[in-house]
């Protein structure tokens, strides 16, 4: 049985269909890329499978479970521009993060900073990070859980050559833990260099599903 299920998937708003009737299926413990230009249902597509929306039609199944809209996941996720308490440290947002579902473990989170490439000591308010840096918080908060399933969506936005290739290094590593990674982009050579399946979408649907 694939670890995520997707059956006859549709998305409309009003006239337009986001999705159209998509049916895909994922194995555990890879890297599945999702590619696509903007407007092929790629950031709907996650947005259902973590269940922030709900489909017109079709079902989505994660471990056997079907995604009930507004149920909490147990998953990473990072979509569209992540919101943080701008006038706190990095570390400090993370601890509140964490603590809203666990008890407290300031370690944990200083560990996690420095494995996306963040200084926890650093005092400098969320507000003043760069992109880079918050794209690097973003992927610290997706991943400090330690969850079994990880939804990117860009996840390399803003980040410099040098922080790409660190942020890829995490998640082979992670892939090497047996997570699995949903990872949407519009960059080919990411999708290249991580991912173990590529699937293309194009006006809701599925246009291609390679393997490597």
């Amino acid at each position: 049985m694939a670890y995520i299920e997707i059956k006859e998937l549709t998305k409309n708003f009003g006239e337009m269909t986001a999705l159209d009737h998509v049916s895909l299926e994922f194995e555990q413990g890879r890297i599945h890329g999702i590619i696509g230009r903007n407007g092929s249902g790629k950031t709907v597509m996650l947005k259902i499978l973590c269940g922030f929306m709900k489909p017109s039609s079709g079902e989505v199944l994660i471990n056997g479970q079907t995604v009930v809209p507004g149920q909490k996941q147990d998953m990473g996720i990072i979509i569209e521009v992540p919101g943080f308490i701008d006038h706190k440290s990095g570390l400090k947002n993370l601890e509140y993060l964490y603590g809203l579902n666990h008890k407290a473990d300031k370690e944990k989170q200083k560990e996690v900073m420095k494995t996306v490439g963040l200084d926890p000591d650093n005092k400098k308010s969320v507000g003043k990070y760069s992109l880079g840096m918050r794209q690097r918080l973003a992927i610290a908060q997706a991943i400090m859980e330690d969850p079994p399933l990880l939804l990117l969506d860009e996840p390399m936005n803003g980040l410099d050559n040098e922080g790409v290739a660190e942020i890829r290094e995490v998640l082979k590593t992670l892939r090497e833990e047996g997570k699995t990674i949903l990872l949407a982009s519009h960059s080919r050579e990411d999708i290249a260099v991580l991912c173990d399946t590529v699937t293309e979408l194009d006006h809701g649907k599925v246009i291609s599903r390679t393997e490597k």
